[in-house]
């Protein structure tokens, strides 16, 4: 695997190294040992599916809070989507700022999403599809998330008019959490 660190810190884009043949290709998808050595998480709890019947909707912006801080890796495996992290780590310093990238089933990259960011993505097809490796487990009294349109990130998303849950309208705004 090649790990890219993105310009937050902890983040990274991640390229397969492919053995290629007549066949097509083998490559490790995720490795303890080398994500060790990157200093990142390695006991994955669980894994999730995220299927998206509809060009332009969006999921976004989640993440889980201490004790249950949650890193995720995150590859999308049919389609393409938008997809964006912010770091929420007070202290940070890139903390509110944003970063995306575009990942698609047919580039087979990931995004290693690191605990204290938010994230979310936004399908650039009809019935795309995005696997999560997830390393905390599922905590609902540990859920939060901001709002895709706050103005405090400033999120330029690629399509206009976003399919969004009633959840993630619900969301206050940061710049009002921060009162």
């Amino acid at each position: 695997m090649i790990f890219t660190p993105l310009p937050l810190a902890g983040a990274y884009l991640i390229d397969l190294q492919r053995i290629e043949d007549e066949r097509g290709f083998f490559a490790r998808s995720f490795c303890q040992k080398e994500f060790t050595v990157q200093g990142l998480r390695t006991n994955v709890a669980q894994c999730n599916i995220s299927y998206n019947a509809k060009k332009g909707t969006l999921r976004g912006m989640h993440f889980q809070i201490p004790p249950k801080a949650e890193a995720k890796l995150v590859r999308c495996t049919r389609g393409s989507i938008y997809d964006v992290i912010i770091d929420m780590r007070p202290g940070s310093p890139t903390y509110c700022r944003w970063e995306s990238v575009e990942l698609s089933g047919a580039d087979h990259q990931s995004l290693y999403i690191p605990e204290g960011f938010a994230h979310g993505f936004q399908t650039l097809v009809d019935n795309a599809e995005v696997f999560y490796q997830m390393f905390e487990f599922y905590s609902p009294d540990h859920v939060s998330g901001v709002r895709w349109d706050d103005p405090a990130f400033g999120i330029s998303w690629p399509l206009p008019d976003p399919i969004v849950s009633d959840r993630d309208r619900s969301y206050t705004l940061y710049s009002v959490k921060q009162a």
